[in-house]
């Protein structure tokens, strides 16, 4: 069973940096994608980006686009999300996550993904 567990986070000031770890316990060929997720109070969890174990290949959301980050370190099998010019609507319960499917086939819905970790709480203050 893959596990995916984040570090990392806590509480920063607008305008400030932060970095999200996600380590994954069995780096399986059949683990194609790796995602990382928000979910803020009273909102659904909204997709943040994604990035390809092979290649690299990136994709993020607008909302984040130009500011944040993911990158990958396939000898350590982790997955970053660097976090910069932070904003208070930032806050949120970040999620790491990790897909099965064809690279192709990986919509920005969770349920389009198949293992996820359990969080870690990113706090941005005013």
């Amino acid at each position: 069973q893959v596990q995916l567990v984040e570090s990392g986070g806590g509480l920063v000031q607008a305008g400030g940096s932060v970095r999200v770890s996600c380590v994954v316990s069995e780096r399986t060929f059949t683990l194609s994608v790796m995602g990382w997720f928000r979910q803020a109070p009273g909102k659904e969890r909204e997709f943040i980006g994604r990035i390809r174990w092979s290649g690299g290949v990136t994709h993020y959301a607008d909302s984040v686009k130009g500011r944040f980050t993911i990158s990958r370190d396939s000898a350590k099998n982790t997955v970053y999300l660097q976090m910069n010019s932070l904003k208070p609507e930032d806050t949120a319960i970040y999620y790491c996550t990790a897909s099965t499917r064809l690279p192709g086939l990986v919509t920005n819905s969770p349920a389009a993904w198949d293992y996820w970790g359990q969080g870690t709480q990113v706090t941005v203050s005013s």
